[in-house]
């Protein structure tokens, strides 16, 4: 479909009925789609993949064998607006129609004037006019393959592509609810300096800092990310002043500097897109990995050292959310996962292990969602741990909404360092060991164990479903002088979210009374009943 920008005419009515939104109760957020909850089980395509629908054809069932609900797919720009003014959406318009076919979900990245720090997927018509257009430039004043923040053009143009984007998504999908969510920009980041050097940002580095910024720093003294407290207390907390009168002359503020810029920016983009189709909107970070300095990395995008800047300047962008290239699992979504943003994965590498991780960020942390980067690539979807373990959550799903609002629910990562944890639920505390700690097994002895991981939900005090894979359970009530005995335990299946139980579990699948099991390999939901004697 190709269309004149001057074809559209505005509308006030930005949000319809059963449009996609975040809703937030008991401290914990929960995506509404059609006003019911959804979970993303998703996968994101490699960056090429949606730019030929023929290329395409043979990935949808692929999808359909990893239980995929959602596709995380991108829309560029380039390709979307070749000319100025002129759009063209036959590829979008190829998407939804076939995501609809296979019953999937969408969230859409959109390749705007960032893509992975560089302005990669604009137009030519931006690329090649950089009078219009200016670059980021080094302290050296070379040019960057980078438009700079500053360019109000660029921001024009931006803007101007997004909107029509939205009002095209609005206008064939406001009633279906297809697209979810959109992604503001791509990993927006400085290199290979920490700060822009142009004509444009140096004047804006002189300017004192937006007291936007200042209010916020004040106003969440008590509660600001380590790095950004200590530069702001360091040099007196001061509520006005040039960057480096407020943050010190450094790397890190620059990179402030330009996180707070790159925020502005984003979330321009984000509420002209919200002002005619409202529904979520992110923007996600490359992760910086431990011993780099700023420009050593994809700087100032929403980076946990940086998220309060970007939480100041960004009011209208719903979550911040971090793609990971690196270890530490756990260490990351503890930052991310904060009060003022639920958490969601959109970008995991597609690697061993995303199994487990899809348990744990859905169960500890009440996840929006998890998706693995280039989900096409596998060559056997039907033999994906990852779908195995989408699979199960989406059986959970509507029990994990219960729980979610009464709190009784969690999830776990185990692995040879980490081998065993404990949580409380309901009148008994839970020791959850990985299956190989158990040492029945030879694979037991190998130097790397599989990771592993699941989600216990609470149905009262003494009964509880469990859902993951490569785990061991002990249950030890919490009145002293009193145990735990199993009165039965059933491997089973949600058909239409009615539970059916299957086998009973009652003999040496659970040691005789010992313990609930679910094998390294194996993906099952067991719903357990407790009782206790002395």
């Amino acid at each position: 479909m190709v269309l004149l920008l001057s074809n559209f005419i505005a509308t006030s009515q930005n949000t319809l009925p059963g449009t996609p939104r975040l809703y937030t109760n008991n401290g914990h957020t929960t995506l509404l789609v059609d006003n019911r909850p959804f979970i993303i089980l998703g996968g994101e395509l490699g960056n090429s993949s949606a730019s030929d629908t023929k290329y395409m054809a043979p990935i949808w069932p692929k999808l359909k064998k990893m239980h995929l609900n959602t596709l995380v797919a991108p829309v560029y720009w380039e390709l979307m607006e070749p000319q100025e003014g002129k759009f063209n959406f036959s590829l979008l318009d190829d998407l939804v129609v076939n995501a609809r076919k296979n019953h999937i979900k969408l969230v859409l990245l959109w390749f705007g004037i960032w893509k992975n720090s560089m302005s990669c997927y604009v137009p030519a018509w931006v690329k090649t006019d950089e009078a219009r257009f200016p670059r980021a430039r080094t302290l050296t004043g070379e040019a960057q393959e980078i438009i700079t923040p500053f360019s109000a053009n660029a921001l024009a143009a931006d803007e101007k592509a997004f909107n029509t984007l939205m009002r095209h998504i609005r206008q064939t999908d406001g009633k279906q609810h297809t697209v979810l969510m959109i992604q503001v920009e791509n990993e927006i980041g400085m290199l290979p300096e920490a700060r822009d050097h142009s004509a444009m940002a140096n004047e804006a580095f002189g300017r004192p800092v937006p007291p936007m910024l200042t209010a916020y720093l004040n106003t969440h003294r008590n509660t600001l990310a380590p790095e950004i407290k200590k530069h702001w207390q360091d040099n007196g907390s001061k509520a006005a002043g040039t960057w480096e009168e407020v943050f010190g002359k450094s790397l890190a503020t620059d990179e402030l500097f330009m996180a707070w810029y790159f925020g502005v920016y984003a979330n321009s983009v984000a509420k002209a897109g919200k002002a005619i189709y409202n529904i979520p909107m992110y923007v996600n970070a490359a992760l910086n990995r431990p011993g780099k300095k700023p420009g050593e990395y994809p700087s100032a995008g929403p980076l946990p050292h940086v998220v309060d800047v970007w939480k100041a300047a960004a009011p209208d962008i719903d979550m911040l959310s971090p793609d990971f290239y690196n270890p530490d699992f756990k260490y990351w979504n503890d930052l991310y996962a904060r009060t003022d943003n639920p958490l969601f994965i959109p970008e995991h590498r597609f690697e061993a292990g995303v199994d487990a991780k899809a348990f744990y960020a859905i169960g500890h942390y009440k996840a929006i969602g998890f998706s693995p980067f280039s989900i096409e690539s596998t060559k056997k979807p039907g033999d994906e741990p990852i779908g195995k373990s989408y699979a199960i959550i989406d059986q959970l799903a509507p029990e994990i909404d219960k729980a979610k609002k009464t709190g009784s629910i969690d999830g776990v990562l185990l692995s040879k360092s980490t081998d065993s944890v404990q949580i409380q639920m309901g009148d008994y505390i839970l020791t959850i060991a990985h299956d190989f700690a158990l040492g029945w097994s030879p694979e037991s002895k190998n130097p790397e164990w599989p990771l592993s991981g699941g989600i216990i939900i609470g149905l009262s005090e003494d009964e509880f479903y469990v859902g993951g894979t490569g785990i061991v359970i002990t249950f030890k009530p919490t009145t002293v002088g009193e145990r735990a005995g199993i009165l039965n335990v059933d491997e089973g299946v949600f058909i239409n979210g009615k539970w059916k139980a299957n086998r009973r579990m009652n003999g040496d699948q659970d040691h005789q009374g010992r313990h609930l099991r679910i094998p390294v390999g194996e993906y099952a939901i067991q719903r357990i009943k407790l009782y206790k004697y002395k």
